[in-house]
């Protein structure tokens, strides 16, 4: 029996609690704190873990297991990263092994069925393997690779481990080394002149000879890769084997004849797969407009007494510019910088804006990049923070809000754009964080300074600046002089009234349009619904299709002509008669932005009219190509949901239409009122940049509403006041903070049932705080019935013990056996 002497507490990507593994002899000079390892946990799953602490403790009341191998050289994480996490699960009220499974690049981890292989270094002498190990080494010359899950039918076992350990130790066999560690680098093939040719003319010249007489490809291809590396005699420059190829129309094999001639020479290089931007511009280069120096002071001047500072900039006001001036100075500092955006979209034009004064330093990261792809930047930035801003590393990162999982060991400064979006809050699965208040706490620990920029802020942002928690620094005029947008609100009950509707479109919004493609210009439509229509109704009995696993109506797309669930993902087709009544009179009820622009493409034919939603921009490159074709003039009107409201500078948009502000004001929740208002203001914003006014067409049954109102106005601060008014008497946030506790259970009775237990107990500690249970407005989805409870805490009550009562409770009633297999979902700060 094994002896130990080091053991280590390890972190494992499940929600667990820390388990303690053995260190064989062989590796206690390999395992590291911050390193990562691999471990079996169950009887035959294999896990990725992180090394928290090592010590010389055994634990005495179960077996030990051992650490099977030792994955890094140098630790993947950092102290400040650990108490991150740690943070983020006491604060969010999961387990710090769910943010571990969030916060590391999947090719950091090992899948959960890892696969042995044959060692083809070392050739098996079948007279010292026992029976066990025969019959796997046997299958394993029949068979590339074998899943762990496997190899206990193979030798007829169920506990594998020890004898994959065994061999493992005897160098027979290897865990496979690409679920090891899934990264890898990038190679290229490159090419370069041979070291007798370099520098030699005369040479070089009996060759071109040589070949204009008997290789005419082979020579045009060699001229090719002089003028690609621009070569001359001194210096030998290479070119990518498939830039050369791609320069001219010649076939691989005249290729293959240089290189087999000994003209060519190919070697492999790591390279990037981040595509790397040129520098083309200089900070110091801007010049700020009166009210933005301004700004920009005043934002050095809060930075003296506060760490965070609010930069409340009404829409086209140029606080991109300031942010760069700010990322300058923190570079000049030796730190890094974290700028975080809530959409992907906005990405491709705010990196080409980075990326222009600061080129290669600037790195992306979000999860359209595979895993290989984030486990490189991943690694830049852990480089910048070893080596400074010399060699290939990022010191700046520009991504969604994953990025606050990145190594950061010198972050000085973290600029949060669009401060308010909704996209920063993860649902699902756990951690459910607020990238903005993660990154707001992420800043902290680093000592770094954070800069929260937004046109229309978040209720609670603006009250913690109003209240002398942040500071507060406001532009109310647009660069360059701009004006704000006309404003236009349509009172649709009279449209329909004079019959002036041309389906959706109102007259006024359908002559603008048409002023518009006159005149050459561009607008956006937006509407928060995707697909083609949002229900199916029968009009002889009003029955509707619903979902077979939700409790929700299913939308109409017409591009592949189905049904679909919006939240499951459940399809199918258009029935041909009402499966109620028999009937035919089949309808078509409500409308997105696939219908918009079918029936724009009906009312104006010539014009050049593309939807961006996320049925359209599923594939990695799709947003930018849509960006890139807006900003090239080559689409005339673009209809969209909420990702067209978000940052774009568009300088050729003249006119921007919201087709139903009633829609997003009627929805039941308490923060409509606030949403509504960014929406509209945020998608007005996108008309009438730089030097024409833009016009805003907003269409509305209740053209008086105060929200719109607000926003004709341009007065934030009224919705802003009204809602505080609103927001104390109903005791909500900023006043007070929230906890939303989904119940879910296959059995509605015993949902019911337990969910009216666990009220009863909260009730008991937190008396009128609960407020619940009740059905949310979708009570059934992937066949889990669902209610909920909300707590409801005062400002000036300790959140750290409110919590620590609260999952007190919750663990007691998760013992109880009373009501089956049901789930607790737990969402603090819920949006």
């Amino acid at each position: 029996m094994n002896t130990y002497s080091r053991f280590a507490d390890v972190l494992l990507p499940l929600p667990v609690s820390t388990y303690t593994y053995a260190i064989p002899g062989m590796l206690e000079d390999k395992v590291m704190e911050g390193g990562r390892v691999v471990v079996q946990f169950g009887k035959r799953k294999i896990y990725t873990a992180l090394v928290l602490a090592i010590h010389d403790r055994k634990p005495a009341e179960h077996e030990i297991k051992e650490i099977l191998s030792v994955l890094d050289e140098t630790p993947v994480i950092h102290p400040l990263q650990m108490k991150f996490w740690y943070w983020l699960a006491s604060y969010y009220l999961c387990h710090p092994g769910e943010v571990m499974n969030a916060a590391l690049p999947s090719a950091f981890k090992l899948a959960s069925e890892s696969k042995v292989t044959l060692n083809p270094d070392q050739e098996p002498d079948h007279a010292t393997l026992n029976e066990k190990e025969s019959l796997l080494i046997e299958a394993l010359q029949n068979r590339k690779a074998i899943e762990v899950s496997e190899i206990s039918k193979i030798i007829g076992q169920m506990k594998v481990i020890h004898v994959i350990k065994t061999m493992l130790e005897k160098g027979l066999i290897l865990m496979e080394e690409e679920l090891h560690d899934r990264y890898r680098p990038k190679k290229e093939t490159f090419l370069r002149i041979p070291e007798k040719y370099s520098g030699n003319e005369s040479a070089l010249k009996d060759l071109f000879d040589l070949l204009e007489k008997k290789a005419r490809k082979q020579l045009e291809l060699l001229m090719s890769f002089m003028m690609l590396s621009k070569y001359d005699t001194e210096m030998n420059r290479e070119v990518s084997r498939t830039e050369l190829l791609k320069s001219i129309k010649v076939t691989p094999a005249a290729l293959e004849g240089l290189i087999t001639k000994g003209i060519l020479e190919p070697y492999d290089k790591l390279v990037s797969r981040i595509g790397e931007g040129e520098k083309t511009g200089d900070v110091g280069s801007i010049r700020l407009m009166d009210f933005q120096q301004k700004a920009y002071d005043e934002i050095h001047s809060a930075f003296l007494e506060k760490d965070v500072v609010l930069l409340h900039g009404v829409t086209s006001s140029g606080k991109t510019e300031i942010y760069i001036k700010h990322i300058q100075e923190t570079l000049d500092k030796g730190q890094q910088v974290l700028y975080l955006l809530p959409e992907i979209a906005l990405t491709t034009q705010t990196i080409s804006r980075l990326k222009k004064y600061f080129g290669e330093r600037v790195g992306v990261y979000h999860s359209r990049f595979n895993e290989n792809e984030r486990a490189e930047i991943w690694n830049k930035v852990l480089s910048a923070g070893r080596m400074g801003t010399e060699g290939n590393a990022y010191d700046i990162v520009l991504g969604a809000r994953s990025a606050v999982f990145l190594p950061f060991t010198k972050l000085g400064l973290v600029i949060v754009d669009e401060e308010h979006d909704s996209s920063f809050k993860q649902y699902d699965p756990a951690p459910r964080y607020n990238g903005r208040d993660a990154a707001l706490y992420l800043a902290h620990i680093h000592g770094a300074k954070t800069i929260l920029g937004s046109a229309t802020p978040s209720i609670e942002s603006y009250f913690n600046s109003k209240n002398g928690k942040y500071g507060l620094v406001e532009m109310t005029e647009r660069f360059g002089n701009m004006e704000m947008p006309e404003i236009r609100v349509v009172d649709l009950r009279q449209e329909i009234y004079w019959k002036k509707m041309k389906s959706h479109f109102s007259s006024v919004l359908v002559q603008q349009l048409q002023d518009v493609l006159d005149k050459g210009e561009q607008a956006i439509i937006f509407q928060n619904r995707r697909g083609f229509s949002l229900r199916l109704e029968c009009d002889t009995c009003t029955w509707m299709p619903s979902c077979k696993n939700c409790d929700v109506t299913l939308v109409y797309h017409k591009k592949n002509n189905q049904l679909r669930c919006h939240y499951c993902g459940y399809t199918t087709f258009i029935p041909e008669k009402c499966p109620s009544c028999k009937g035919t009179s089949l309808k078509m009820k409500g409308f997105g932005t696939e219908k918009v622009e079918e029936e724009l493409q009906l009312i104006f034919p010539e014009a050049r009219i593309v939807r961006m939603d996320l049925d359209s921009t599923r594939t990695r490159h799709a947003h930018q190509k849509i960006i890139n074709d807006l900003e090239d003039r080559k689409i005339d009107i673009l209809v969209g949901t909420q990702m067209v409201t978000k940052g774009l500078d568009l300088e050729n948009v003249s006119t921007v239409s919201i087709l139903n502000a009633d829609n997003m004001l009627s929805f039941p929740d308490f923060r409509s009122a606030e949403r509504s208002f960014q929406l509209m203001a945020q998608v007005s914003g996108r008309s009438g940049r730089k030097n024409k006014r833009g016009v805003v067409i907003i269409q509305a049954f209740n053209p008086k509403h105060p929200v719109i109102l607000d926003v004709v106005n341009h007065d934030y601060k009224a919705m802003y006041e009204q809602q505080l008014v609103d927001r104390r008497k109903f005791r909500y946030p900023p006043y007070y903070r929230l906890v939303l506790i989904k119940v879910k259970h296959r059995d509605p009775e015993m949902l019911n049932k337990a969910a009216a237990e666990l009220a009863r107990r909260l009730t008991k500690v937190f008396g009128n705080r609960i407020l619940g249970p009740e059905y949310p407005m979708v009570g059934r989805i992937m066949n889990y019935y669902i209610k909920q409870i909300m707590v409801k805490t005062e400002r000036s009550v300790s959140q750290t013990e409110m919590k620590g009562r609260l999952m007190k409770e919750l663990e007691e009633f998760g013992k109880l056996k009373d009501f089956g297999a049901f789930r607790l979902v737990i969402d603090v700060d819920p949006q």
